[in-house]
């Protein structure tokens, strides 16, 4: 038996029995991590409110062996809250849509349990804290989260130069299927041909550049995250359910 300690968030939950929960976490150390949090579903639980999706949480694991990840889930043994985020998500419908979105994302990239997850789990704290916040719009932040896991993970949409043979920038059309944007040559069927500020707010959000993304008119803004959604899903290649609800 062994102990283990990590900081994480929160991503989703689900009812295990008649008073406990199975915990899925993004911890900083190892990566995705499901765990059993024993009568938390209690009225006298004194950490279940801690152990919500958005919760940003120091969590303690007691698990079999040396390892964390092994035979059986490992128990939530303790927890103590960093920033509660859900405070700044839940009262708001666009914001808490967003949100939702953000953690299925996450938890998509990380499907392999115990693999390291270090700039996933930097980018959805620094998301979920900016969306909290209000410092931006939701549908903005999700889309720079979007955009920014996609980069990490090996995904990154060529928004300059042709994402086939290279040709220097601004390019005419843009292929989710090619890797962004592609040259007149590189035109494959399905390449879209989307307005030059809609490209260049996908910049901005990739690039962190908040003064234009939130210059950027309404209508550049759908434009945009139709680009990214549409991206999101080739790569993924399944939609994300939460999704739908931003778009409504």
């Amino acid at each position: 038996m062994s102990l283990f300690r990590d900081d994480g968030i929160v991503l989703r939950t689900q009812k295990l029995g008649e008073a406990d929960r199975i915990i899925t976490f993004l911890t900083r150390r190892y990566g995705r991590v499901r765990a059993v949090a024993r009568g938390v579903r209690r009225t006298k639980s004194k950490f279940g409110a801690r152990l919500e999706p958005f919760s940003h949480v120091d969590v303690q694991y007691f698990a079999r062996g040396s390892e964390l990840i092994g035979r059986g889930l490992p128990l939530c043994t303790q927890t103590e809250t960093i920033a509660a985020y859900g405070s700044g998500i839940v009262t708001d419908y666009d914001r808490y849509t967003a949100g939702t979105a953000m953690l299925e994302t996450a938890e998509r990239f990380t499907d392999h349990e115990g693999q390291p997850a270090v700039q996933q789990y930097l980018l959805l704290v620094g998301g979920l804290r900016t969306l909290a916040r209000g410092e931006h719009a939701p549908r903005l932040v999700l889309d720079a989260f979007l955009l920014r896991s996609l980069a990490v993970n090996g995904y990154a949409p060529s928004l300059g130069d042709c994402a086939r043979c290279g040709m220097p920038g601004p390019n005419r059309f843009f292929s989710v299927a090619a890797g962004g944007s592609v040259c007149g040559e590189c035109r494959v069927p399905g390449s879209v041909v989307p307005s030059a500020e809609a490209v260049g707010l996908l910049s901005a959000l990739l690039s962190g550049d908040w003064v234009s993304a939130d210059a950027c008119e309404g209508r550049h803004v759908r434009e945009g995250s139709s680009l990214v959604s549409a991206y999101l899903h080739w790569h993924l290649e399944r939609g994300l359910r939460s999704l739908r609800y931003v778009d409504k």
